[in-house]
């Protein structure tokens, strides 16, 4: 069994394991870095180091030139701030795999949702993520999808940003109330509103609020680099809200898309323009619905030819769609364990995915140490290379969590900061609907048909008042301020998702 040495520039993944268990530093594992386009997996079970070689990879990315954006679940991935440790382990690695370590630290750049922790915040429109993607994180079913789809479709046409939760609920509840806005496109029933309502009221109830808004995130920033060439890493700080796997998975497809729809063709480069590497993928298909499931393959399919590279980083190959999985060119597999028979079966499925080699790979997983994986990735001419057993390098950043003070003073000097880390509140759905209703008087806004009703039934002796109108409604429901947040802008900026099937509109 031989290494993988390539004429061009590749990262360095470790050595050669041999059959008898000895290591061989002079056999090198290595993935060509123009090849990093056509995706990845890193899998294998906990505390077997899948997260240090998403580490290993993503710092020689950044030496390299290749911007990385990190999702980081578990809150570990911060030391990437910091130089390594040297300590007897890592030298000892280091020592073993050929590998001539020393501590540095990589350019980063920390983010977090809505600003839910220390990195400068990542806000996105209502509009922006358009009705597939909302859908899904809702959990609609097609009915109610379509129906979200006619929502968003009426506020496009009269001129309404849905920029945050409010705007939506405020278009919703009106809806419900003037049935007849949406008869010639089929209209929204009020039973679907509701369930909609209610959706939005356990998503904001989650603290989604705070995600939606403005400034908009350009995503485009996470294509930056340093003065003197190295790629940053963006990591997104996600541990308050890896409870909440809809919000997490949506928000990352989401930016994935925005960033498929911004970048140009590029074909086949030399290295990639941007690696995106998702730990605990899992979390990305928990309850997809078929059609979120379908988008998502035929992103993860076209987005190579933008120079974006995709790493999923799970437990098992069972994580990942059929569909998806199809499209991973490179395989880290860390060790698996077979102490139940559900084991068992995601061991022998995980073999399957893997070419023919001389392994008896079912033996070897379960055998593999912290450090080890079972490693194939596509040559330079794009055919998969043989199965190899590797001991992985060593990171040379930190390989714990950062200190505070550290992930502090990042933030704070980060140019990022002074463009997104204050919320911004314009003119959206929710203030022009306010503002049409007092300019038309009582009474605008209700269904004709409604408006001359009788009054409401009141106690003797006191005067009436009539039926509030819709828009009243609207305005005066319980909890509804609780959703104030962000609104409109001021420059248009076109927000196409034809890559999730949404309808193509222009934010005000």
């Amino acid at each position: 069994m031989k290494g993988y040495d390539f004429a061009g520039p590749a990262l360095e993944l470790g050595a050669l394991v041999r059959e008898d268990g000895t290591i061989d530093p002079a056999e090198r594992i290595r993935l060509p870095l123009a090849m990093m386009n056509r995706h990845g997996l890193i899998a294998g079970a906990t505390g077997t180091g899948k997260t240090k070689t998403l580490q290993l990879m993503a710092e020689q990315l950044s030496a390299a030139g290749v911007p990385v954006f990190l999702a980081d679940v578990k809150g570990d991935l911060s030391g990437m701030a910091s130089p390594g440790l040297p300590g007897q382990r890592v030298l000892s690695r280091a020592a073993e795999v050929g590998q001539d370590w020393s501590p540095a630290a990589c350019p980063v750049e920390f983010f977090s949702l809505g600003g839910l922790g220390e990195g400068v915040p990542l806000r996105a429109t209502v509009t922006s993520f358009g009705p597939t993607l909302l859908a899904k994180v809702l959990g609609l079913n097609e009915t109610q999808e379509s129906s979200l789809g006619l929502i968003f479709h009426f506020a496009d046409r009269n001129g309404l940003p849905l920029l945050d939760l409010k705007d939506l609920v405020a278009v919703v509840r009106y809806l419900a109330d003037t049935p007849e806005a949406l008869r010639e496109i089929g209209g929204l029933s009020r039973s679907t509103a509701g369930v909609i309502l209610r959706s939005l009221t356990t998503f904001e109830a989650e603290g989604a609020g705070v995600f939606f808004g403005e400034p908009e995130f350009d995503v485009r920033d996470l294509l930056r680099r340093t003065p003197d060439g190295r790629g940053i890493v963006s990591i997104l700080e996600l541990p308050e809200v890896r409870d909440r796997p809809r919000l997490f998975s949506t928000f990352l497809m989401w930016l994935v898309a925005d960033l498929f729809e911004r970048l140009p063709e590029v074909g086949d480069p030399d290295r990639p323009e941007l690696v995106f590497f998702f730990d605990e993928a899992g979390l990305l298909f928990e309850d997809a619905s078929k059609a979120f499931l379908r988008a998502l393959v035929q992103t993860v399919r076209l987005i190579r030819s933008k120079g974006v590279g995709v790493f999923f980083v799970t437990q098992t190959p069972e994580d990942v769609p059929a569909g998806v999985l199809a499209q991973l060119g490179a395989r880290v597999q860390h060790a698996l364990r077979a102490f139940t028979p559900q084991d068992a079966k995601a061991l022998k499925a995980t073999v399957s995915t893997f070419p023919r080699s001389s392994y008896d790979l079912e033996e070897v997983l379960t055998g593999l140490g912290i450090g080890e994986a079972v490693v194939t990735v596509l040559s330079e001419t794009g055919a998969p290379t043989p199965v190899a057993r590797t001991r992985l390098r060593a990171p040379r950043s930190r390989m714990a969590p950062s200190d505070p003070q550290v992930i502090r003073r990042v933030v704070a000097a980060s140019p990022l900061t002074a463009v997104y880390g204050t919320a911004v509140d314009r003119e959206s759905a929710y203030e022009l609907l306010a503002a049409r209703l007092s300019a038309a008087g009582p009474g605008a806004g209700e269904p004709a048909s409604g408006r001359s009703r009788e009054r409401r039934a009141e106690p003797e002796g006191r005067p009436g008042r009539p039926e509030p109108s819709p828009l009243e409604r609207v305005f005066s429901a319980k909890g509804l301020e609780s959703l104030a947040r962000s609104a409109a802008t001021a420059l248009g900026r076109e927000i196409a998702r034809s890559v999730f099937g949404t309808v193509r509109r222009r934010r005000r």
